[in-house]
């Protein structure tokens, strides 16, 4: 089979085994020319782990610290009339890249927000390993089952107290506009804290606890967003700000109860990248175009795999919060100044000259296997890898 990209909106239709392989062994490639990462813990659980940074962790992790991996993740397998999602491409390629490197890689293909699979993760770490000893949670889905009240919110990108106007860019026809949201009800904030917040980390934390799996000096991260002022009405100070906002109050409690064991539970808060999340959130393409453009021109650009193998190999510094700040390059005040200078300039006419929306527009179809230069993209898929399957789902 051929295949081609069809996008529609923020969602690419369809996905390239051979370039998910090749982004997977790209990401690895970095990872192993940076040398060994001394500092990562050898038995890693990664809930998320099939794309974004839960992949760049596990990647991080096993092949630059040598770590056995468990992840846990959700993606719809190929069937004859529809290629798999990227995650279920990349969780075949990472496990075949990291059996060939002798490295220990099983994974739970489920909802993780459900017990059953935080049952089942709890067995297999008393099966192999015994103690599990960093959980990292990456969770990012719009909708939550939730196991023990049978709801199933939706989360939302509203902002809070009013209707909201900012300028953003239609990804499909390159168009900049503006766009009006509707100011969030109170119900959409709940939903949202509930799909997008700590609970369910900290869910996760409970099992591994009651299971008995926790290895002394346990640790745990969960990843969070910050940005700059002209994001905080639909991001920061809106629906999804609230959710991380929980999501930070959460890792307080956590590093409090896991202290005494020696333990601690972080936020890492990340930059702005192109991601499958990100995406979809009015104004932050646009944002990112334009912090694509400075970074680049400075040497500072990072995607999840650079942010991640730098998280490892260098401690990031603390801010008064307690978080782990790996965006420091994205908020330095020289890359800050330049972006909010082109923010009011930026228009459709001037939108690829001021702004580097040709690199959002790459990135955006590597996450579903396109562009990557080792892939002939004239050429027959690969079949075994289209109809194959991770090689452990449990």
């Amino acid at each position: 089979m051929i295949l081609r990209p069809r996008i529609r909106g923020f969602i690419c239709l369809t996905t390239h085994p051979d370039g998910c392989r090749a982004h997977v062994r790209e990401q690895i490639a970095y990872v192993q020319a940076k040398g060994p990462l001394a500092s990562v813990p050898k038995r890693v659980l990664v809930v998320g782990a099939s794309t974004g940074y839960g992949l760049a962790a596990r990647i991080a992790a096993a092949f630059g610290g040598g770590a056995s991996t468990l992840g846990v993740f959700f993606a719809k397998p190929p069937s004859e009339d529809r290629t798999a999602t990227a995650g279920w491409y990349n969780t075949v390629a990472f496990e075949r890249e990291a059996a060939a490197a002798g490295l220990y890689a099983k994974d739970i293909h489920g909802d993780a927000y459900s017990d059953e699979a935080k049952r089942r993760v709890v067995e297999r770490i008393q099966a192999d390993w015994g103690q599990v000893d960093l959980l990292v949670y990456s969770l990012a889905a719009p909708k939550r089952n939730n196991p023990r009240t049978g709801k199933a919110p939706n989360s939302c990108l509203k902002p809070i107290g009013a209707p909201y106007t900012a300028k953003t860019v239609n990804t499909d026809r390159l168009e900049v506009h503006d766009i009006t949201l509707d100011a969030a009800t109170e119900q959409d904030v709940a939903d949202t804290v509930s799909v997008m917040g700590g609970e369910d980390w900290q869910w996760w934390v409970d099992a591994l606890e009651q299971g008995g799996v926790l290895a002394p000096g346990f640790k745990t991260l969960a990843y969070s967003y910050i940005g700059p002022k002209v994001t905080f009405p639909i991001y920061r100070n809106g629906t999804i700000g609230k959710a991380k906002e929980h999501l930070e109050a959460t890792a307080e409690a956590l590093r409090a109860r896991l202290a005494p064991t020696g333990g601690d539970a972080r936020i890492i808060v990340s930059k702005a990248l192109v991601t499958q999340a990100s995406s979809a959130i009015p104004v932050v393409p646009l944002y990112i175009a334009l912090l694509y453009k400075v970074m680049k021109a400075k040497g500072l650009q990072e995607g999840c795999i650079e942010q991640m193998q730098r998280f490892f190999a260098v401690p990031p510094a603390q801010d008064a919060e307690g978080r782990l700040r790996i965006d420091d390059w994205e908020m330095r005040d020289d890359v800050q100044a330049e972006v909010a200078a082109l923010w009011p300039q930026v228009a459709t006419a001037n939108l690829k000259e001021l702004s580097d929306f040709a690199g959002y527009q790459k990135e955006f179809l590597r996450l579903f296997g396109y562009g990557l230069a080792e892939v002939d993209y004239e050429a027959e898929s690969d079949a075994l890898l289209m109809t194959g399957t991770p090689a452990v789902l449990l």
